[in-house]
């Protein structure tokens, strides 16, 4: 053991003691992310089944998907192709890319060749309407959509046969979880919902950086929806791999164009329609994207834009996730009481409860195998989420596709 660790510095005690305490803060949110699985759980139990009746489908609304592109990667026309072999009756899909020369254009033109009975549309959008790209290239493909129902995706998603189905099936009233609302003088209504959202897991690339983000991914961002979520009893914002809104719903935050400038498009929608009195519904669904063969830095800068746009649209929660962390907290609390034996104890605690809880996240939530086998790597990867906590709060500058911008409520502003 270090000799300054037997030293009586007060300093230390009292270290210990506070991280100690973080500690114990940090076992109180793994038992909200407990209750938050046990919540999505029942949304699974209660899920209709993709075999209904030939009736129940025949019913199932019409959906427009707008995809904007840019890029290819070897697993595009996969996700891509995935959208196509939906097992829904009625639906359209839209793309658009900004340029006519993008190689994305080359997998639409491919998919049109092989669905030929598809409603495919592939869409120029040259305009650059605002800092957001993807917007931009929304706010132009929206005019086409012929359905009341949207649905809004990254380019990079897997979906699953039966996605649409459960997609249009969590609108129904059953399926959301609703709130009195009460105007002056009139009877109690049912909220109606506006946008449904999913979650999803991630197959990590060949790096270990790239194993790291998909961890981060199953056990800190889907953990943190599920605790908000039962924090706040409800969803009051949406994520990237699903946006599915009613068109009255989006009309109703004036559409899609006030998102132009900002940097996560998706949270922000979500969040206007529950604003707006619609619910946001998260579907007993999970999704499926690929992550590239990053490197440290590139992963790095990939989760510090992460924290600092959460950190800029939500400043007194994503404070509080700083006790999130609490294998660091509990070995900190163990360096700084030069092991004692209550610190040990405490450790102990809080690594059954963080392993148990990304275990029971990979398996019955998003049914991750392949981030469950690298369990073994949660205390580099919470060390590695605490230093991108801590440098969050350093500036309010991001990086996205090669450029630098500075975040203001939420918006991007060009350095």
């Amino acid at each position: 053991m270090c000799v300054f660790l037997q030293l009586p510095w007060p300093v230390f005690s009292y270290a210990a003691y506070f991280f100690a305490a973080v500690a114990i803060c940090g076992i109180g949110y793994q038992f909200l992310v407990i209750a938050g699985i046990v919540k999505f759980r029942r949304l699974l139990r209660l899920q209709p089944e993709s075999n209904d009746s030939g009736q129940d489908r025949s019913q199932a609304p019409p959906i427009s998907v707008l995809k904007p592109l840019r890029g290819a990667d070897p697993r595009t026309y996969e996700c891509l192709r995935s959208h196509c072999l939906q097992q829904y009756p009625e639906f359209e899909i839209i793309f658009g890319v900004a340029e006519a020369n993008d190689p994305a254009v080359a997998k639409v033109e491919r998919l049109q060749q092989e669905f030929p009975s598809r409603p495919i549309q592939l869409l120029v959008c040259p305009e650059l309407l605002g800092m957001n790209r993807k917007v931009s290239t929304l706010v132009q493909l929206l005019p086409r959509a012929q359905y009341d129902l949207l649905l809004i995706n990254d380019s990079d998603i897997l979906a699953p046969p039966d996605y649409l189905y459960k997609i249009a099936a969590s609108f129904q009233p059953q399926a959301a979880s609703y709130r009195p609302v009460a105007d002056a003088g009139r009877k109690p209504a049912a909220v109606r919902a506006g946008m449904v959202t999913t979650l999803y897991r991630a197959t990590p690339g060949a790096t270990l950086a790239s194993r790291l983000e998909a961890l981060t991914i199953a056990t800190d961002f889907a953990g943190g929806v599920l605790s908000s979520y039962v924090l706040e009893g409800r969803l009051t914002f949406g994520l990237g791999s699903t946006l599915a809104v009613r068109r009255e719903a989006l009309q109703a935050v004036g559409g899609l164009a006030p998102l132009l400038d900002y940097l996560a498009d998706d949270y922000e929608l979500g969040n206007r329609i529950a604003r707006a009195g619609f619910e946001v519904v998260l579907a007993p669904l999970v999704v499926e994207t690929a992550l590239a063969g990053e490197n440290f830095g590139e992963m790095f800068r990939h989760q510090l834009r992460w924290a600092r746009t959460i950190r800029d649209r939500r400043p007194q929660g994503y404070v509080g996730l700083g006790v999130t962390h609490v294998l660091p907290w509990a070995l900190l609390a163990c360096f700084c009481s030069g092991l004692a034996g209550w610190s040990l104890g405490l450790l102990a605690v809080s690594g059954f409860l963080r392993f148990a809880v990304a275990a029971a996240l990979c398996t019955s939530v998003l049914r991750d195998q392949a981030v469950d086998l690298d369990l073994w790597l949660l205390p580099l990867r919470d060390a590695v989420a605490l230093l991108v906590w801590i440098a969050s709060f350093t500036a309010s500058t991001v990086a996205w596709r090669g450029e630098k911008f500075k975040l203001r409520a939420g918006k991007l502003e060009k350095l």
